[in-house]
């Protein structure tokens, strides 16, 4: 494909993703930097872990993203007693003829909402975690594909601890994005109280066909990446193993556990999925910057001393940032 015809192609998935941040903003006030990261795991056919406090329309988003996609999408609210099976399926004894027949969980569809998912015990998080990694599940002796696309959309409550199982980083790891909801600004809160409360209330359709959806995840393979943007992205990497190798002593003791390689891949794959949002056929050093905050922020371990100094893994990012050469 010659740079006309791909610069055509982007130009038209451009429009196609236009299309579903119109519908989603039809219910979504604000929240931009959300619907991005939404459409940047979408396109990027990874999952996002969004992290905020009740009632920042977490939930709405996702539900509203699945509907403008016409997509299948499900929801588990996920609870202490919650099960393995629950979530994956079982198998059923049929009384008739005496066979066992499996019965498919919620974790068969296209978008999947994990709500409140530090409320689940170990074992249920791992399954549904082994789900996203393999897209594959197995019930008693068969194993099944799960639908393309399958999107794992978590949502967590970083306030609220009683009763709740933390991630452990392992599988926190498995998540393309970890997404930080916050406030809305005075502006938006305004839009948002003006539009609900009234009796009127819009209705997202589905303004892409599946066909749609599958063709924006190939456009990216040919969204190009410049060999020096992938070093400056293994060169961020790295700041986060051996900060003081970059001139960033301050955090040598501040900094547990750099971020794994699986960050080298999402970094290189998000920042073409941020251009193609942006409808450019290639990759920039600043489509790195968009994405390396969700993409670093839940894989850089902090140390006890940096905890004590209420230093953030953002504010490390920002520090890392800041100082690895742009090319």
């Amino acid at each position: 494909m010659n740079a006309a015809e791909l610069g055509k192609q982007v130009e038209v998935q451009g429009e196609v993703l236009g299309r579903i941040r119109q519908e989603i903003g039809k219910v979504l006030v604000g929240q931009e930097k959300l619907v991005d990261d939404l459409l940047i795991a979408l396109v990027g056919g990874g999952h996002v872990l969004l992290e905020g406090v009740p009632g920042l329309a977490k939930t709405t988003a996702i539900q509203s993203l699945a509907k403008a996609l016409g997509l299948r999408f499900q929801r588990i609210s996920f609870t202490p007693d919650l099960l393995p099976s629950d979530v994956i399926g079982t198998l059923i004894y049929n009384q008739k003829d005496g066979s066992f027949e499996p019965r498919k969980g919620p974790v068969f569809t296209n978008l999947l909402l994990a709500d409140e998912i530090n409320r689940a015990p170990a074992k249920v998080q791992s399954a549904l975690l082994e789900a996203m990694q393999e897209r594959r599940v197995t019930i008693g002796d068969t194993t099944y594909d799960l639908p393309s696309p399958f999107l794992v959309l978590a949502t967590q409550n970083p306030i609220e601890q009683k009763g709740t199982y933390a991630l452990p980083e392992a599988q926190v790891d498995r998540f393309m994005l970890k997404s930080i909801v916050t406030y809305p600004s005075r502006d938006d809160e305004r839009r948002i109280m003006n539009r609900f409360t009234s009796r009127t209330r819009s209705e997202i359709q589905a303004v892409v066909t599946p066909e749609e959806v599958a063709a924006l995840q190939t456009a990216l393979d040919g969204v190009y990446c410049d060999e020096k943007v992938g070093e400056y992205i293994l060169d961020i990497v790295s700041a986060t193993r051996n900060p003081a190798s970059w001139h960033l002593e301050d955090l040598a003791g501040a900094i547990e556990m750099g971020a794994s390689p699986r960050a080298t891949l999402w970094l290189h794959v998000g920042a073409r999925a941020s251009a193609l949002l942006r409808g450019r056929p290639f990759a920039t050093p600043q489509d790195v910057k968009e994405v390396a905050r969700g993409v670093l922020r839940h894989r850089i371990m902090l140390s006890y001393e940096a905890e004590a100094e209420n230093l953030t893994a953002d504010a490390v990012v920002e520090k890392i940032l800041n100082t690895v050469p742009v090319p």
